[in-house]
């Protein structure tokens, strides 16, 4: 039972679905949510990326046998498609329910980014517009957490752009390593068109932007109270900006690997860092 469940557990690609979690959890204690609000808010977004980390795995079997991925447990025969197919859909179906108890405003943004995420698995990641559900998808993560307010308040827009950003860095370096293999099973998205140099290129452009634009974010710019950021902030902004220069290096002169999109999510924690000391900038009314 166990190394069912642990088996289970790997084929929901759980590193992605733990760390938008935990970023989700940082935003919350950042706009004030309360304890009982930050576990809900945590549940309903970890059901959601289970959702969508198990579809991936479910639907893209049949390519990685082929591709003889051997670390993911469909591949390898350790666990049944049937099981990861079942807790696909229960974890989907979950997600409404679980999301509707934030109120319905943070549900729309919540089941936008899991609908995102199944539209990318089951048609999207083999087409041009494969980076758009990302730009959504984490693009409304800030909306999903400050609607969880209470009072619910829109997220600033800054936040938005922040989100959709980070995802086209989550897309491209998760891609990257698997060029090849996507390529030879019909899989033709957005990076597999530009190429391995220039999607590498871009992703760590884009987290840089991200980074920028929540320092000054974090400094008040946006609202028109430019002061100077706090020092956690841009000491987050500082290590953003680090591992977007060792990103590029990496790019310019390594073969595409797992490093990089663990650069990614060293980020994510950093831009988490920067998002949670922005305080009261981070919602577009002000509740301060």
């Amino acid at each position: 039972m166990f190394s069912s469940t642990r088996h289970l557990f790997a084929s929901s690609h759980p590193g992605p679905s733990v760390a938008v979690t935990v970023l989700a959890i940082i935003l919350g204690a950042a706009v004030g949510l309360s304890p009982g609000r930050l576990v809900l808010l945590a549940t309903v977004v970890l059901v959601g990326q289970l959702s969508i980390g198990w579809s991936n795995d479910w639907l893209d079997a049949r390519r990685d046998r082929l591709s003889a991925r051997d670390d993911k447990p469909l591949a390898n025969g350790t666990i049944a498609v049937a099981t990861v197919r079942a807790a696909a859909l229960v974890a989907l179906v979950a997600s409404v329910p679980l999301s509707l108890m934030l109120g319905p405003a943070s549900a729309a943004a919540h089941l936008v980014f899991v609908v995102c995420g199944w539209a990318y698995n089951i048609r999207l990641k083999a087409t041009v517009v494969s980076v758009v559900p990302f730009m959504i998808g984490f693009g409304a993560l800030p909306a999903v957490v400050t609607y969880a307010a209470e009072p619910p308040v829109p997220p600033a827009a800054w936040t938005l752009v922040v989100g959709a950003l980070f995802g086209v860095a989550v897309h491209f370096t998760n891609a990257l390593p698997d060029l090849d293999d996507d390529l030879r099973t019909g899989i033709r998205g957005l990076p597999h068109r530009l190429g391995v140099r220039r999607a590498g290129r871009l992703a760590f452009v884009c987290l840089g932007l991200a980074g920028l634009i929540a320092l000054l974010g974090q400094s008040g710019v946006f609202v028109g109270a430019p002061t100077t950021p706090p020092i956690i902030g841009a000491a987050g902004a500082a290590g953003v900006f680090c591992l977007v220069v060792w990103g590029l290096v990496l790019v310019a002169t390594r073969p595409p690997g797992r490093a990089l999109f663990r650069v990614i999510i060293a980020a994510a924690v950093l831009l988490a860092v920067e998002l949670a000391v922005a305080g009261t900038t981070l919602i577009a009314i002000s509740t301060s």
